[in-house]
Parts: C-alpha cells; sequence; structure tokens
C-alpha cells in the first residue's frame, strides 16, 4: 500500500479509534507550501462521468460569465465592491512588500498597483489580531487584482486562518494553476480537516509534488497528516506517520519544535503517557517562540 508520503509502505495498519492532537491546526499559513487529485474518478461508470463533465462545463460557463465585463451589471458590481473596501492607512508604504510581489504586482496599472499592495499589507498586519478584517483587505486585493497568483494565495492563506475553509481551498487551488510549484499542500490539507474530510487531506499527501517539498515543508506536511489520521481515530498510523519524518531528541530547530510536539501527542493517543513526557518536554525546550503549549502540557502530565 502507498503510505501518506505517496511512497510505498509495508505492514502498516490503523490504530484503535479515539481523537487525539489538539495543536496541530496553527501557524501554518505562513508557509507556501497543487491539490493532487487521485484517480477516483476512473473507477466511476462513464455515464456518471459524462453528467459530472456536462456539469462541470456549465459551472465552467456560469463562472466565466460571471467574470466577464461584457455581462449586464458587471461595472456596477465592480464599482459596490470597491466601495465596500475597508479603510487603507494613509501611511502605508507599499515598499514594505517583498520585492517579488511588487514585481508581480506591475502587471496592473500603478494607482490600482499600489492600492492593491496596501490591502495585502493591512491583511498581513492584522491577520493576529483581527483575522476577519484582515480577509475584508485580502479580498479587496483579490477583487482588483484576481489574476496575479500571489494575491489569490495571500486571499487563500489568510481566508485559512479566518477559518474560511472552502474559500482558502478555492483561492490556494487558483494560486497554484497561476504559479505552480509545490508550496500550499500543507495548507490546503488542513483545510480539508476544517472542512471534516480528512480523507481528502491524505489524498494531498500521495500527490506527485509532495517530493518537492524542501525539509521544512515534509514536516509541516506530515503534522497536517497526521492530524488526519486522528481525526480517523488511526493513531498508530498518525504515530507511524511522524515517524517517517524522523524526529529526534537531538533537534534543536523550531520545526523540530513543531514535530515534537506532534510526536508527543501521538504517543499520548496510544496511552504511553511516559513517552509523551519526555517528547513534551523535548518540545517545550527548544520552543523558544512559543508556537505550541509544549510546557502546558508537560505539567499536565507530571
Amino acid at each position: 500500500m502507498r503510505d501518506d508520503f505517496g511512497s510505498e509502505s509495508r505492514g502498516e495498519r490503523p490504530g484503535r479509534d479515539s481523537r487525539g492532537g489538539r495543536n496541530d491546526r496553527r501557524e501554518r499559513g505562513d508557509r507556501n507550501e497543487r491539490r493532487y487529485s487521485g484517480d477516483r474518478d476512473n473507477r466511476r461508470s462513464g455515464a456518471r462521468s459524462d453528467a459530472r463533465g456536462g456539469r462541470d462545463r456549465e459551472d465552467n460557463r456560469q463562472r466565466r460569465d460571471r467574470f466577464s465585463p461584457q455581462r449586464q451589471g458587471f461595472r456596477e458590481d465592480r464599482m459596490n465592491q470597491k466601495l465596500s473596501e475597508p479603510d487603507l492607512h494613509e501611511d502605508i508604504d507599499i515598499n514594505d512588500l517583498d520585492r517579488a510581489v511588487l514585481q508581480d504586482l506591475r502587471v496592473l496599472a500603478k494607482d490600482n498597483a499600489d492600492r492593491v499592495a496596501k490591502h495585502m499589507i493591512m491583511a498581513t498586519t492584522l491577520l493576529a489580531d483581527d483575522p476577519q478584517l484582515a480577509l475584508r483587505h485580502a479580498r479587496a486585493a483579490k477583487n482588483r487584482a484576481g489574476r496575479v497568483g500571489v494575491v489569490r494565495e495571500t486571499n487563500g492563506i489568510v481566508a485559512y486562518h479566518a477559518g474560511e475553509w472552502k474559500e482558502a481551498l478555492s483561492e490556494l487551488r487558483a494560486a497554484r494553476r497561476m504559479s505552480g510549484g509545490p508550496g500550499l499542500l500543507a495548507v490546503m490539507a488542513d483545510a480539508e480537516r476544517g472542512l471534516g474530510r480528512p480523507e481528502k487531506a491524505l489524498e494531498i499527501g500521495r500527490g506527485p509534488e509532495v517530493a518537492e517539498l524542501d525539509p521544512a515543508g515534509k514536516i509541516e506536511l506530515g503534522i497536517v497528516l497526521a492530524g488526519a489520521r486522528h481525526d480517523l481515530g488511526q493513531h498508530e498510523a498518525a504515530l507511524a506517520t511522524l515517524q517517517r519524518l524522523n524526529p529526534s531528541l537531538d533537534s534543536r530547530d523550531p520545526d523540530s519544535a513543531r514535530l515534537s510536539y506532534a510526536y508527543a501527542d501521538a504517543l499520548l493517543a496510544l496511552g504511553r503517557r511516559d513517552e509523551a513526557r519526555t517528547w513534551f518536554t523535548h518540545a517545550a525546550d527548544i520552543d523558544q517562540d512559543e508556537m505550541t503549549d509544549a510546557a502546558v502540557r508537560v505539567e499536565e502530565l507530571s
């Protein structure tokens, strides 16, 4: 059988049914992590596939009509969207944005590009304290620059933090179609979990693009996939997923802090309290930025 990372696995069996893990959905949107669809459609009858294909074509036609400048009321809708935009601070410096992002925005008229840049800055600035207002800014940027991949990506990540899972997936898929690459996999998989679809999260982990992720990206995705296994009550499989990432008590980097925390949580879900306390303690020791509540978990188990 194939494991959660798309490679061959031998002898792995699901574990007992109970839910575990509680901190593995934090701070994932900050990474630049293309949803991969499996071959399930090949198992469906031709009649059902044809019917769905017809619906898809109709949906695509309606979507094109919705965003077509020739559509009746298009100008009025765009004007209303701009009038409803959240206010921008006068002292925003667009040069605070990454140069690569500013370069991507150069396809827009200068005044429009400046406003899009300011909305993006506001979205990222407000994300921690007011995710709903941050999302309004991200949407405003998207409404002005919907064909710029980095703008759609920002909208998707902010929507993820605001708990708008469907919007997050839609925007991140659009961004990946525009930009390509292996990024955003962990965020998209976790959004599927947010929608109550852990099986789809696991499908993402079996995609070929997983091999293109850097070590930090693989850790992020692995933590999400382990969380999906916990959602399904498969705690032994969750632990095996994390073991393939080679957690170590000698690790010192921030990414390893989150991996150690997730590994401790998986051990605890299996009733291995002493081992879990050891790994929570290690996570607390190296978690200088307090990305986890490992220290609290150590106290709970002491």
